[in-house]
């Protein structure tokens, strides 16, 4: 008795300790992605320990007193490819859900070890890399910002300016679509370029993003519009067990996301975030105070084993206004370049949003997709001579636009043992309204612009997709083709214009070493300036134009070597794209692509389909994945992007003809849970066209301007220097029963690199700040040019509460 009473006492005594001393936990679900049935007995193991289980019957699985840390998780079961998630952050705060898809093997050998992050798809075997989320949240530079990650990927340029210009392979920014959970979003960027893709800050909440898959060639055929890449978002699915929170402070933001469960079929996500940017502007004397706000809602519904709904909304709010503040320490460049600003950015505000709905009903080959999504871009700015707003006629431009988008794409799922098929329908209708009143067209003729005016498009398509493995895996042959058309145009009208045939293939010459190459054409619409830009008389221009869709022809081949054992990969990929029907402005006589992109609108002119492009290079990947703490990526490019345009012969340079890329990435995981990381970029520089000097000189130009008119005799005839930059990390991380506390210190361009930028003119002024009359011409002003660099070290002190 006394003995039985001793060993009671003694556990109960012990137990806090046992409590305390418990460490995390991982759970989850394995199955089938493509009929959504659970493996049951498959094996998941915490890999570099001893600790693993095996699933049940229902596929799910629970493994428990892990230490707090990032692991590599595998998930591997006998007839299907093993899957290795790499990264995973265990905490005692919560259970981290983990749910595995295991593909069946087409081969009845042994399991195939693949690691998740390194995965071909059938569809898409070639110019495909992916970034997860803690890769995301720690990138030195990134700031949390997704835009910003994906820089350090092959093939990706970035620009000096304060910008997320995505620029692939030497195509422009709006040569990229965007899809979450399979859902078209349309803008990911606060301030968006409209006609183009790029902005200042991300609308995706990295706390939300489970993977990020980069594709920037071998396009399959379920994807639409795009010549340069397609992002897929995979959002996290919230909790199933209970809710989560995550406070992040920044320098420049808030957020707050949270998950859980509504009942039990449904999980949620939700997130939102509120800038204070415009007060870190103002303390370093920018002379434009941005504010913006955005949210993120998902929902997951599980009907059954066969039927699940998901559910999205996305939007952003963003205001722009000028900052008449004086600098104390201005220096006389300084002054000029805000002057230069103050007297030429518009006031500008932007709200959009994107909905989406997706129903997906599986079968035991394979699944039924159905998604319905509606996106909205409200886009106002309007700007007065000398900023005066109390006089009408000193108006120089009020623009207001809308695009608006209604979406449907139904596609069936096909799954044999080593072959997919896939093929589907979409329709779109849109509307595009256009109120704009411009007294400073970029032409040199004077005019003035008025135009109110609503334009509606329709627009459809269709695609088959295929793909088959042969000689034991080892030969992958994948193709497909697909029909788009619209009403913008006569041409664009018939689908049989727009036939886009593409095919991949791929074989394994040893194991791990992949050779790949792909063919194909694609197609995009010109964007809605193009498509809805009116005359005064409200004429559809570029519609009696027969303005066409944007054709691109890709030529890839490559080579990849893995080493799954330290989750490392080697890649090297040769690529060609050859252009046609590229608007042209008729106004200048250039090619769209030689006008870069800058905040604004893209496109709004006349334009004909009569330019040709092409864009060529070599892309060097190394990437290591967490392997003893170490992590990195180091990648080179060497590309060249030209163009045509109708006022000169043969290929010009691009605005994207940046010749070479240079990112090196890298971080250590320390004890203690400290991690730092650093990222260095080194970018050939981008060609310019010098300013006409003749031309904007004139006092009727720059009084209806203000500011310089460009040489289009001189195309792109310039270059910039090099351009380099330093970022900084620090992490440290703290791990407690309830709650988790991670802050940490983000420097953009550490050793202040000051980047060469095109020379701004700006005109003489006496001592009354009135412009100086050319005293040789007096139908000209006196002007003068005024170095423009851009760059200054940017640190960021963050903390992210998760409870």
């Amino acid at each position: 008795m006394f003995r039985n009473t001793l060993l009671l006492f003694s556990i109960l005594w012990m137990m806090p300790l046992f409590i305390f001393a418990q460490g995390g936990e991982i759970k989850g679900r394995v199955y089938n992605p493509a009929n959504n049935q659970p493996v049951p007995f498959a094996n998941v193991i915490v890999l570099g320990t001893d600790q693993g289980t095996v699933t049940d019957e229902e596929g799910r699985y629970l493994i428990q007193n892990i230490e707090p840390g990032l692991y590599n998780v595998r998930a591997s079961f006998v007839g299907f490819r093993s899957k290795t998630i790499f990264e995973v952050q265990v905490t005692r705060a919560r259970a981290l859900q983990l749910d595995f898809e295991l593909t069946e093997d087409a081969s009845d050998l042994d399991e195939v070890v693949v690691s998740s992050e390194f995965t071909r798809s059938d569809d898409t075997p070639i110019s495909a890399r992916r970034l997860n989320t803690n890769e995301i949240e720690r990138y030195p530079g990134g700031n949390r910002d997704i835009s910003r990650v994906i820089q350090a990927l092959p093939g990706v340029a970035s620009t000096a300016s304060f910008r997320n210009d995505i620029i692939i392979r030497g195509g422009a920014p709006n040569e990229n679509k965007f899809f979450v959970d399979e859902i078209e979003f349309p803008v990911i960027n606060h301030f968006a370029t409209q006609g183009s893709s790029g902005g200042p800050v991300g609308i995706l909440n990295v706390n939300l993003i489970k993977n990020v898959d980069v594709i920037s060639g071998g396009f399959p055929a379920d994807r639409m519009n795009a010549l340069s890449s397609f992002f897929e978002f995979e959002l996290k699915e919230g909790r199933r067990d209970k809710m989560f929170t995550q406070l992040t402070v920044g320098a420049s933001e808030l957020t707050l996301s949270n998950e859980g469960p509504l009942t039990e079929k449904t999980t949620y996500n939700v997130s939102i975030r509120r800038s204070y940017l415009q007060g870190l502007f103002r303390l370093l004397g920018l002379p434009f105070l941005p504010t913006f706000n955005d949210f993120l809602v998902k929902t997951k519904t599980k009907f059954d084993d066969k039927t699940e709904l998901t559910l999205i909304g996305l939007g952003a709010i963003d205001n722009f206004r000028l900052n008449f503040d004086v600098p104390s320490d201005e220096t006389d460049e300084e002054r000029e370049n805000r002057l230069y600003l103050l007297d030429n950015l518009p006031i500008q505000s932007q709200w959009n949003y994107a909905t989406g709905a997706k129903l997906r009903r599986y079968r035991d080959n394979g699944y039924w997709t159905f998604i319905l999504s509606r996106n909205m871009l409200n886009n106002r700015a309007f700007k007065y001579a000398n900023n005066d707003e109390s006089r009408p006629e000193n108006l120089l431009t009020d623009y207001l636009s809308q695009e608006s988008e209604n979406k449907f794409r139904v596609e069936n799922s096909i799954f044999g043992k080593g072959s997919t098929l896939k093929y589907g329908l979409n329709y779109e209708f849109s509307r595009y309204f256009i109120r704009n009143f411009d007294r400073a067209s970029l032409s040199q003729q004077q005019q003035v612009i008025n135009i109110n005016a609503t334009s509606f498009f329709n627009s459809y398509g269709a695609f088959i997709q295929g793909s088959k493995n042969y000689l034991y895996d080892r030969l992958l042959i994948s193709g497909g083709v697909r029909m788009d058309g619209s009403d913008f145009g006569a041409t664009a009208q018939n689908p049989l214009n727009q036939i886009s045939p593409r095919a991949s293939i791929s074989y394994q010459l040893k194991p791990n070493f992949f050779w790949t190459a792909n063919a194909g054409i694609y197609y995009q619409k010109p964007p809605y300036t193009i498509l809805g830009f009116r005359n005064n008389e409200g004429e559809l221009v570029n519609q009696q134009n027969d303005v066409r869709f944007i054709r691109a022809t890709h030529a890839i081949t490559g080579l990849e070597w893995q080493v799954p054992d330290k989750n490392r990969r080697f890649t090297a990929e040769a690529f060609y794209k050859f252009y046609q029907n590229y608007p042209t402005s008729i106004r200048n006589g250039i090619a769209l692509a030689n006008l870069g992109a800058d905040f604004g609108v893209i496109g709004n002119e006349p334009v004909n389909s009569d330019a040709e492009g092409r864009a060529y290079g070599l892309e060097l990947l190394a990437q290591q994945r967490l392997f003893n703490g170490f992590y990195g990526i180091a990648a080179l490019t060497l590309v060249r992007s030209e163009f045509t345009n109708p006022n000169t012969e043969g290929f010009l340079p691009s605005a994207w003809d940046n010749r070479y890329i240079v990112s090196l990435t890298g971080g250590k995981r320390l004890k203690n849970d400290w991690e730092i990381g650093a990222r260095w970029r080194f970018l050939g520089g981008t060609p310019f066209t010098p300013f006409d000097l003749e031309a904007s000189a004139l006092r009727s130009n720059w009084d209806v301007r203000g500011v310089g008119l460009l040489n289009f005799n001189q195309i792109n005839a310039f270059r910039l220097n090099s351009f380099h930059q330093l970022d900084l990390r620090i992490d440290k991380k703290y791990f407690f029963d309830k709650w988790n506390l991670n802050w940490y210190v983000d420097i953009q361009n550490a050793y202040n690199f000051r980047a060469e930028q095109p020379d701004i003119l700006v005109p003489e002024r006496d001592a009354t700040g009135a412009l100086v009359i050319n005293p040789e011409n007096p139908d000209q002003y006196v002007l003068r040019s005024v170095a423009n660099p851009a760059g200054t070290i940017l640190p960021t002190i963050g903390i992210i509460v998760e409870f």
